[in-house]
């Protein structure tokens, strides 16, 4: 379909939902007639007013004449003396396709290359480029992968995706503004006629009356219904859109491989996914390990270290790459599965480039180390700026840690600040245990339908896993008050806690850890027995 049959569909579809605004308030109009006709006086009155009320949020979307500019995604602006090499590469690969280049270039923190264009007349008249390239993005790319993805980019502007789009996102705006407005309304009355249905109940129970049971099903029912139609409408907007948005991700693919050739971008859509679930793990296990601490990562590594946990863990990537997404991330993806992209790629005739390495992306950068520590402040909340800064990422891993063993809150705590009336702690637990109250303390454990009625060893058995996780956290909390752990940081697996102890050998950290696990067992046996776990565990400090 080209780009004048694209926008003619858009705009019939965005006239649609002008004309579905047109018909509901023409029948709220007619029901309000037929009200003031027939109804009593006071019945036809409330009929008016919830017509009114309906049409309120309609008219609102109807006349909404500039869907409202979504916010720029944080990131760090570059300019062409900023960055000469990597605007060099965009204009050679602006020249290359034939159009373009942007006028701004915005280095983000995402694992994604993005273009927007804010054309004028509804996408008639082109306006300013923009283009948004993660950082993440140019670690683990080479430089010819980082072609293919800004070739692909520059497809977009060929192909006028950017300047229709306009129309399509009016459409998409405007119906989501219409139904969220009747989803507040209808939220606001559920939530008015509950708190009217709570004090009727306060007020019976204080007479020693039964109180009736809340029941909130029918208030906001006539918003709900009116949501229901924009819904429905806004489905088929989004199946009549969603084929030639997958057409321009197809049509972008090809430019991509005519521009950097064939098997470079095959390969950078390989690398796409990995990347992204690479640097999400990255996010979660290293960037904010300490948060909870209050603590950053060294000064530009919070963006720094994706590079070096991409090189310690090469092996475990190059499995996820033959294991390509078959399906879209929705049903409403405008993007198509990439293992169908990638497929229809490596279909194409070799053209005898080759991947093409170039080196690593990230060195287009002028000064990647001061590029990496200044997007930092691009892109973190002011509160998570002020954050202390680890001198090391090992000195993170251990204020990390020490903080969530701090505020450690398991099932078993709380069961046990139930069960004692008294903080949760490792010495009042193992006098429990002393006094045979084990079992006991375990029924107060939220369990399952199965647990809860199982009797003597079977009931044991299904709680035992929950108890011996839980008090293997609390000895090392113990421990980690007496800051006698030591936690191991490693880019290739996950942290280890070294065990006071334990000798810098293998066998003496494994025997360490051996002995903690048999004291464990010990102590939540058919017969307990705190004894070995009492011996592991550091003196009581008395007072002076």
């Amino acid at each position: 379909m080209g780009a004048t049959l694209r926008a003619l569909r858009a705009l019939v579809l965005l006239c649609g939902f002008y004309l579905l605004s047109l018909v509901l308030l023409a029948v709220v109009a007619a029901v309000d007639a037929a009200a003031v006709r027939w109804a009593p006086d006071a019945f036809a009155g409330k009929i008016v007013i919830v017509s009114l009320l309906l049409a309120i949020p309609v008219v609102r979307g109807m006349f909404m004449l500039r869907s409202p500019k979504g916010e720029d995604p944080p990131g760090l602006p570059v300019t062409e003396a900023d960055e000469p090499r990597l605007w060099a590469l965009l204009r050679e690969l602006a020249a290359a396709t034939g159009t373009r280049a942007p006028d701004a270039v915005v280095l983000t923190g995402d694992v994604n290359a993005a273009v927007g264009e804010e054309p004028r007349l509804l996408g008639l008249r082109p306006g300013p480029r923009r283009l948004y390239l993660g950082v993440p993005l140019l670690t683990g790319l080479t430089e010819a992968g980082l072609k293919a993805v800004l070739a692909h980019e520059y497809g977009h502007f060929t192909g006028g995706d950017t300047r229709l789009s306009a129309l399509a996102v009016r459409g998409r705006v405007q119906i989501a503004r219409t139904v969220g407005h009747f989803h507040a309304r209808a939220d606001s009355k559920e939530a008015a006629e509950r708190a009217r249905q709570e004090k009727a109940a306060a007020r019976r129970t204080a007479k020693g009356r039964q109180a009736k049971r809340i029941d909130t099903a029918g208030a906001g029912i006539t918003y709900r219904l009116m949501a229901a139609v924009y819904t429905a409408y806004a489905k088929l907007y989004m199946r009549a859109t969603l084929s030639t948005a997958r057409a321009q991700e197809y049509a972008a693919d090809l430019a991509a491989a005519r521009i950097a050739g064939r098997d470079a971008t095959a390969s950078a859509l390989r690398e796409i996914p990995v990347l992204s679930a690479a640097h999400g793990f990255y996010l979660d296990a290293y960037a904010t390990l300490g948060l909870p601490a209050r603590q950053l990562p060294p000064r530009g590594q919070f963006f720094g270290g994706f590079g070096r946990m991409l090189t310690a863990r090469g092996t475990e990537l190059a499995g996820l790459r033959e294991k390509l997404p078959v399906e879209p991330r929705s049903p409403y993806d405008s993007h198509p599965p990439i293992a169908d992209r990638v497929r229809r790629i490596e279909e194409l005739p070799a053209d005898g480039r080759g991947e093409q390495d170039g080196g690593p992306a990230l060195a287009l950068l002028a000064d990647p180390a001061r590029t990496l520590a200044v997007l930092e402040d691009a892109v973190l909340t002011d509160e998570v700026r002020r954050f202390e800064r680890a001198g090391e990422w090992e000195q993170l891993l251990s204020s990390s840690m020490a903080a969530g063993l701090a505020s450690l809150d398991t099932p078993l705590h709380r069961a046990l600040a139930f069960h004692t009336e008294d903080r949760p702690t490792l010495p009042a637990l193992l006098r429990v245990i002393d006094e045979g109250q084990l079992w006991q303390l375990a029924q107060r454990l939220p369990s399952s339908g199965q647990t809860a009625t199982a009797q003597d060893r079977a009931f044991r058995e299904s709680v035992r896993p929950v108890l011996r996780d839980a008090l293997r956290s609390m000895v090392l909390a113990e421990f980690s008050a007496r800051s006698l752990l030591h936690w191991e940081f490693s880019w290739s697996r996950p942290a280890a806690v070294r065990l006071p102890g334990s000798a810098s050998d293998l066998d003496g950290e494994a025997g360490t850890e051996a002995a903690l696990h048999a004291a464990v067992a010990a102590a939540l046996a058919d017969h307990p027995d705190t004894g070995p776990l009492r011996a592991l565990l550091p003196p009581t400090p008395q007072p002076a």
